[in-house]
């Protein structure tokens, strides 16, 4: 999921910024920045580091994923993932992005940037006391160290990059809506507009396989905008290296079926499966042991995976999922 949030902005934002015919490499950074910005609500789950020792992480002590979620969900969803923040803490993003105008300018555009991110904060510590400031303030200290790297390290003005941070936090809370407890859209007015999960099919296992196949068709839709935006051919896909996802059906006889619930087994599982197709696509694509050493020009960078194997994995993936619904239905049925 925090994947998914990060690539269907990104996504977005490249498909935008080709429909105003911005150069690819700007398109691609305008595309980085919307994805981080829209991963950035997630950070609301540093609550379950205070909350269950966070030393256990730190010592590499087993910490019992359940535990972590049950803690982390208190506040998950909540604040950071409100359209009314969103609102606000986008452009004071950008405005804390301004570092190349005249210092009178400057000045006057952080000190705004400063009174809305704290206001922020004040406003969760009254609505939400002290685990609001925690978490308000988590999420606007790592906005505005994004913001400021943004601002340095890429040549999008502030305006772009508050539009950046604004668009990448508006769109992170519609993959909420499937996938566990609904945001709370409008925090901190008492209004409620998703009383609970939106449920995709009434079988559980198959409400997980379709959230699932929505967070695939959102990596088909980055990726696919890679591909169109760098002139690549869809035959980058295409490989005998996918075919072995098929055999992933088999697992839905010895799986237990997943649910959202008690979905680690099957997540990991169909991963490693793509994982292991484009792995195996590399590793064939590599030149025999002995053209290594006896070509004097022989260009190292053969053997770096590259975007083709990513999309066989993500081929791969796609085809066990297909192989695991048909399966599963067929057991079903």
């Amino acid at each position: 999921m925090f994947l998914g949030h990060a690539l269907f902005a990104f996504a977005l934002a490249v498909l935008f910024a080709e429909w105003r015919d911005w150069p690819v490499q700007r398109a691609l950074t305008l595309g980085v920045v919307t994805g981080a910005f829209a991963a950035l609500p997630d950070v609301d789950v540093v609550y379950a580091l205070a909350a269950i020792d966070g030393g256990q992480f730190i010592t590499g002590g087993a910490v019992d994923p359940e535990v972590f979620w049950s803690a982390a969900n208190e506040v998950h969803r909540s604040m950071t993932h409100s359209l009314v923040i969103a609102g606000i803490a986008g452009p004071a993003f950008g405005l804390w992005a301004v570092r190349r105008a005249p210092s009178r300018r400057t000045w006057l555009a952080r000190t705004a940037a400063v009174l809305l991110l704290v206001s922020l904060v004040a406003v969760s510590t009254v609505v939400s006391g002290p685990l609001g400031t925690l978490v308000m303030g988590a999420f606007v200290i790592a906005g505005a160290v994004l913001a400021a790297f943004a601002a340095r390290r890429t040549s999008l003005s502030p305006r772009t990059i508050g539009f950046s941070a604004t668009a990448g936090l508006f769109t992170h809370p519609w993959g909420d809506l499937v996938t566990g407890e609904p945001p709370r859209l409008l925090y901190p007015l008492q209004l409620t507009v998703f009383d609970g999960r939106v449920v995709l099919h009434p079988d559980p296992t198959i409400n997980l396989l379709s959230a699932f196949a929505l967070e695939l068709a959102v990596v088909w839709i980055a990726l696919l905008a890679v591909v169109r935006l760098t002139d690549h051919s869809l035959w980058l896909f295409s490989d005998r290296s996918v075919v072995l996802g098929a055999a992933y059906g088999a697992a839905a006889v010895v799986l237990v079926p997943p649910t959202l619930e008690v979905s680690y087994h099957f997540v990991f599982s169909i991963l490693a499966v793509g994982t292991v197709c484009g792995v195996l696509s590399w590793y064939r694509s590599l030149p025999p042991v002995h053209a290594v050493f006896r070509s004097p020009d022989f260009d190292p960078r053969a053997f770096r995976p590259d975007l083709a194997f990513v999309a066989i994995a993500l081929a791969g993936t796609t085809i066990a999922l297909l192989g695991y619904v048909i399966v599963y239905v067929a057991l079903v049925s």
